[in-house]
């Protein structure tokens, strides 16, 4: 079977298509993103019948159409989105979605004499000599009579020069476009990959691009549960557009999905503010205990993972298990008390996740977790924290991770979630690990290595103090203002046969400490500020920090994972000090991951 045919379309058939649903774009629910300019580049290309580039549509077997009817071939558009929304402004006069999700107009103006497009503007509409908006002439009931008082109004012009150029401009509407239409029995693999051959900027289209456009193509329901999730990841990040989104999109406002996700007008919270493609992995997974994205398009197609053949009765049970995992998603409970789960295991700012699909897991497993009612809370929680705090340890959600999603959400179901949870600890976290791999993987100078990190969120459960601070927090710091400071450092290491970044910035050199204790640091070697601090502990007379015990400073050495001996450290010794402090530090996470 051939895997895609090429057909020509003329831009009012297109338009035609589009309005009667023939072709689903979903897009159009979503703000547009070109400037006018290129709305009017557009123009410009199809007056002088330039090429503007092929769409691309996919067949979507079993997709559903308004008024409850099943289209054996509707064609859902994966790309050109912005191509047919900007068509729909200029020529067929129909408004748009800006980003305050406002429905405005791009009008687009013509000067027949000089053949120009332009933005409509003030001066342009009070010049008689521009028609000021193009879509009145396509739309025109008498084109005939335009022409009339075009002339009427600009009896100065030649005549013939205009109505040449208002025949041209009169044949836009017939311009032919090209559309490669693929067959419906390709994978979206398969589909990401042709598609990237014949896109000349060759940017990859993801497999949530294709559940988000098929998703939309399920009638009302569909597109505002596409709505839904677009709404939810866009009011995570900005809680000022509830406003927009309630005044603007009166469809939307009529269901009970913007109540569901009205909370966020006032959630400020930033610690994970999940992307679409993020939603629709952690719906998979709630929802079809599937991993992969692509897998979700499947379910929404009918299509019986088995036979691999499309039975429409499949599809309504699939957008009712879509919308239940959806609503969980967006709950406020189920949404904060996440958040909760994961600041109690020392995760407290955005910065210290560097993995969103350790969240995205944890997430759709504290989900899953919840429908168990014969767990406790207690052990739910613990097995969450766990999970996560085990996957940023492990890079379990990074490179190719969808497989062992699939490999993880089905043996949780097989064995249950603790018995599979202690069988990855046994493999992964056994001693070695502690010792070995952990110390070995601190050997970095990235400040957000996930390493780092999980020994700053230990600092932060256990309460642990910064760098010879004595009442400030490391979780204080994290959540105003704190320095990431070099204990041995790095003007001293510089000038003492360590010039290069890669020798200073080790990861094992740093800590969290006050401004102003950094600063009272300065370029000293530890000898000389750890006798400043001695000083201190003996006389009283603060001047670096305010720890005035011999007890308190070897509680905030241990606090810090600082061998004891940091006086002694100097430049030849330092390598040493690396080790040691990698160790001291493997022992701390070991230490938190084992009381979580």
């Amino acid at each position: 079977m051939a895997k895609y045919s090429v057909t020509q379309s003329a831009v009012s058939h297109l338009l035609v298509d589009v309005k009667s649903n023939k072709i689903a774009i979903p897009e159009l629910q979503r703000p547009f993103v070109w400037d006018s300019v290129k709305v009017r580049d557009l123009m410009d290309s199809l007056y002088k019948g330039y090429p503007v580039g092929y769409l691309i549509t996919w067949q979507s077997v079993g997709a559903k159409l308004k008024g409850g009817q099943v289209a054996a071939h509707q064609q859902i558009l994966i790309d050109g989105q912005q191509r047919i929304t900007a068509l729909r402004a200029a020529v067929a006069g129909l408004k748009v979605i800006n980003k305050r999700y406002k429905s405005v107009r791009i009008t687009i103006a013509f000067n027949p004499i000089t053949e120009k497009f332009e933005t409509l503007q003030p001066v342009i509409e009070r010049d008689p000599q521009w028609i000021p908006d193009i879509s009145q002439y396509f739309n025109s009931e008498s084109p005939l009579s335009f022409a009339r008082e075009y002339l009427e109004r600009n009896s100065g012009v030649n005549a013939k020069t205009f109505e040449i150029n208002l025949a041209r401009l009169g044949k836009i509407p017939n311009a032919q476009i090209g559309i490669i239409n693929l067959a419906d029995d390709l994978d979206i693999e398969e589909v990401s990959d042709i598609f990237i051959r014949i896109n000349s900027k060759g940017v990859p289209l993801s497999s949530a691009d294709f559940a988000m456009s098929k998703i939309a193509t399920y009638g009302d329901r569909g597109r505002n549960l596409r709505k839904l999730i677009d709404y939810f990841c866009h009011l995570a990040v900005a809680p000022h557009a509830y406003g927009d989104i309630e005044e603007n999109d009166g469809e939307f406002a009529k269901t009970p999905y913007l109540e569901a996700i009205g909370w966020l007008k006032s959630q400020a919270e930033d610690l994970y503010d999940p992307e679409y493609g993020d939603v629709i992995r952690v719906a998979g997974l709630v929802g079809f205990n599937r991993g992969k994205a692509s897998s979700i398009v499947s379910e929404l197609s009918g299509r019986d993972p088995e036979t691999r053949k499309v039975d429409e009765d499949r599809i309504p049970v699939a957008y009712d298990k879509l919308e239940h995992a959806l609503l969980q998603i967006v709950s406020n409970y189920h949404f904060d008390n996440f958040l909760m789960l994961v600041k109690a295991a020392g995760f407290i700012t955005a910065g210290m996740v560097s993995s969103k699909n350790a969240l995205n897991f944890a997430y759709a497993l504290y989900l899953r977790l919840r429908e168990d009612k014969a767990m406790s809370e207690g052990e739910r929680k613990r097995i969450v924290k766990r999970w996560f705090v085990m996957s940023m340890l492990t890079g379990r959600h990074s490179g190719s991770f969808e497989s062992t999603w699939e490999q993880d959400i089905r043996r949780i179901g097989e064995q249950g979630a603790a018995n599979y949870l202690k069988q990855i600890e046994e493999s992964e976290l056994s001693g070695a690990f502690w010792s070995v791999t952990l110390p070995a993987s601190l050997e970095t100078t990235s400040a957000v290595s996930p390493f780092f990190q999980t020994f700053l969120a230990a600092q932060v459960t256990s309460g642990a103090r910064g760098f010879l601070s004595k009442g400030i927090t490391v979780a204080a710091m994290h959540q105003q203002s704190g320095d990431i400071h070099h204990i041995v450092p790095k003007d001293y290491l510089q000038k003492n046969g360590f010039p290069d970044r890669g020798d200073y910035n080790q990861v094992a050199n740093f800590v969290l400490t006050e401004t102003s204790i950094n600063i009272s640091i300065g370029n000293k070697s530890p000898a000389i500020y750890m006798a400043q601090i001695d000083a201190q502990i003996k006389h009283g007379v603060l001047t670096l920090g305010e720890i005035t015990e011999a007890e308190d400073l070897a509680r905030n050495l241990a606090e810090n994972a600082v061998p004891t001996h940091l006086s002694t450290v100097e430049a030849r010794t330092y390598k040493e000090f690396l080790v040691e402090r990698r160790r001291l530090m493997a022992a701390t996470i070991r230490d938190y991951y084992q009381v979580l």
